[in-house]
């Protein structure tokens, strides 16, 4: 079970994601990014070193607001063979000290972990909360895998209230607050059929 230091993360996790999602193919603004924690849920790492993160962060500074589904990986060291663009960034961890953080699409853990999530073989952990289970994250996975048996998860960057994945073979979805304050889900992996 991951551990969640009350601490200090200079920068913080929302301002590396404002220097680094208009960057993003699917950042859908023009300008620079006024962002607010809209939610998520965590996994834990077998091993106990890696932290990883799904977070919801909205985006006020356009006419629209705009919510978007990273997730992260929090690590020690430099992950080996990262692609170009697959650091968010570096911080200062108050207790762990300097820690990379990677968009977790390109983390192999990460998507290892988010594989065994829609087969049913770890839980979901609260956000911010040590030890507690987070009951609102649904995951499925219909009968239908990948070639070497693994699903194949497909991150959704761009959330939208309220939606689906119809046609998917497995899915996962979570509660995140909407602009106006109500908790509303949609969803945030999806696996597709072969």
């Amino acid at each position: 079970m991951s551990i969640i230091h009350r601490t200090t993360l200079k920068p913080s996790k929302l301002e590396l994601l404002t220097q680094w999602l208009p960057k993003q193919p699917w950042y859908r603004g023009t300008g620079r990014p006024e962002l607010t924690k809209a939610g998520g849920f965590r996994l834990d790492d077998p091993a106990g070193q890696v932290g990883m993160e799904f977070m919801a962060v909205t985006d006020t500074s356009g006419p629209e607001p705009v919510t978007y589904h990273v997730p992260m990986s929090y690590r020690g060291a430099p992950l080996p063979d990262a692609p170009d663009g697959a650091l968010v960034g570096t911080t200062e961890h108050g207790v762990l000290g300097a820690r990379w953080i990677y968009d977790g699409a390109h983390d192999p853990l990460l998507r290892t972990q988010l594989a065994a999530l829609l087969r049913g073989e770890v839980p979901v952990h609260a956000q911010g909360v040590d030890g507690a289970l987070d009951p609102t994250v649904h995951a499925r996975l219909a009968e239908v895998a990948a070639a070497d048996g693994a699903p194949v998860p497909e991150i959704v960057r761009v959330l939208e209230a309220g939606s689906t994945a119809p046609g998917a073979a497995g899915e996962v979805t979570a509660e995140w607050e909407g602009a106006d304050g109500r908790r509303v889900r949609s969803v945030f992996v999806t696996v597709q059929a072969d």
